[in-house]
């Protein structure tokens, strides 16, 4: 057991990343990674969100949807279940960090239709997981994003001081680093 929860774990960071190997997620990729500061923050709200999330819809799978024959309603309960911790986390956000707030300014309720949120809890029960396994895959995708995001800000932030040709300014060299970031996460793919 403990060595499928490794497996699953550092899978969810580096070899499945959902963001450079799965290209989901890209909307808050994009749009938070121009300051290290607002994608760490980004990077920490969507980690307890997906952590939490994932739990919280597993629960509801196992002993709600399934029980009760109403997988049909699984798309919408797990939005509801993720908007109301998204809500959680915005109000504790502006308390604690009004600066990272305004930093994260429309993508950080944006992540309630953040496709990578959803798509974890739903590939949790795809994959059969557990609630320990769902919580540990939650956390990893999270965790994977956060890093994910993290590098692409550090090199955007080099990027604003380079020598860049005028068609490749601004976003389009962005998405050129992605696909190389993504590229680089290929080498994973043999890890495991």
């Amino acid at each position: 057991m403990g060595t499928r929860l490794v497996i699953i774990f550092i899978s969810g960071i580096l070899i499945n990343n959902i963001v450079l190997s799965r290209s989901i997620g890209i909307c808050p990729f994009l749009g938070v990674s121009k300051q290290v500061e607002t994608a760490i923050g980004m990077g920490l709200a969507v980690t307890f969100v997906m952590t939490v999330s994932s739990a919280a819809t597993w629960v509801v799978q196992t002993y709600v949807l399934e029980k009760f024959d109403l997988m049909y309603l699984q798309t919408i309960t797990f939005i509801l279940i993720i908007a109301a911790l998204v809500q959680f986390v915005e109000m504790v956000i502006l308390k604690s960090s009004p600066t990272l707030y305004q930093g994260l300014g429309v993508y950080l309720p944006l992540i309630t239709t953040n496709c990578a949120v959803l798509g974890v809890t739903i590939i949790n029960v795809d994959n059969h997981y557990n609630l320990l396994e769902s919580m540990i895959n939650g956390c990893a995708v999270a965790l994977g994003f956060t890093l994910a995001i993290v590098i692409f800000a550090g090199i955007r932030e080099r990027l604003a001081f380079s020598d860049i040709p005028k068609p490749f300014q601004g976003f389009p060299i962005a998405l050129i680093t992605a696909g190389l970031l993504s590229i680089a996460f290929l080498g994973f793919q043999g890890l495991l």
